[in-house]
């Protein structure tokens, strides 16, 4: 039997150099959506705790969508499409975008898979020519009469940790395959990725934070530098 072969990639710190929320909501802030003081105080302890594997993914994507949800809409899409210019594109480096068209080339389906909300992250995959995106869904006020905006809830199972692993099961078995029919490479640096890099038929431990770094040599990983 013939494996479908997927590449997946984490996003942040992986195919681009930054956290992509984190850097949004600097972004933003910058514009006087948020309190600078306060939002830089918030933002950056809910960042320790995606490093420590600690991170409440709930209550992070409620602060991490309070602006946008006051913003509404029209005011987000267009701040984000400036974000896209002015900080993104320069983020999206040669040989992260090569990597990426070095998979498509060979066939594969690439997949991004993130922990960063869909809202933020679907034009950055864009950006790198993939359409097919799993990150944290958000909830919109779907009520009579409601906006039918983000309410700052997550939809459904959020991409992160163990979750990856579910958002890619669903995703396998939504177009008619499971784990035993795809040869899966999954390229992250962070230690909260573990699940799925464990889940992957090759793991590469991408920029690897500390802990992935000794953990992947431990166990023979491949190790990729793609920004140094």
């Amino acid at each position: 039997m013939t494996l479908k072969k997927l590449a997946l990639f984490d996003l942040d710190h992986t195919l681009i150099p930054l956290d992509s929320d984190h850097a949004w909501g600097e972004f933003t802030t910058a514009r006087g959506w948020t309190d600078a003081g306060e939002f830089k105080r918030q933002n950056d302890a809910f960042y320790e705790h995606y490093k420590a594997g600690t991170l409440d993914v709930q209550a992070y994507v409620r602060f991490a969508t309070a602006a946008i949800v006051r913003q509404g809409a029209t005011n987000s899409i267009a701040a984000h499409a400036d974000f896209m210019g002015a900080v993104i594109q320069k983020a999206i480096k040669p040989q992260a975008l090569k990597l990426v068209q070095d998979h498509q080339a060979a066939g594969d389906t690439v997949i991004v898979v993130t922990a960063t909300n869909a809202f933020v992250t679907r034009p950055i995959a864009k950006a790198f020519g993939v359409d097919e995106l799993i990150a944290v869904d958000l909830e919109r006020d779907t009520t009579p009469g409601g906006t039918g905006w983000y309410t700052g809830a997550i939809a459904g199972v959020p991409s992160f940790r163990e979750g990856k692993v579910t958002r890619v099961t669903q995703w396998l078995a939504d177009h008619g395959l499971d784990w035993d029919r795809v040869h899966t490479t999954f390229y992250s640096d962070s230690i909260n990725d573990l699940p799925l890099l464990e889940k992957a038929t090759v793991p590469v431990a991408t920029n690897p934070d500390a802990r992935l770094r000794a953990l992947a040599q431990e166990r023979g990983w491949r190790i990729l530098e793609l920004f140094s």
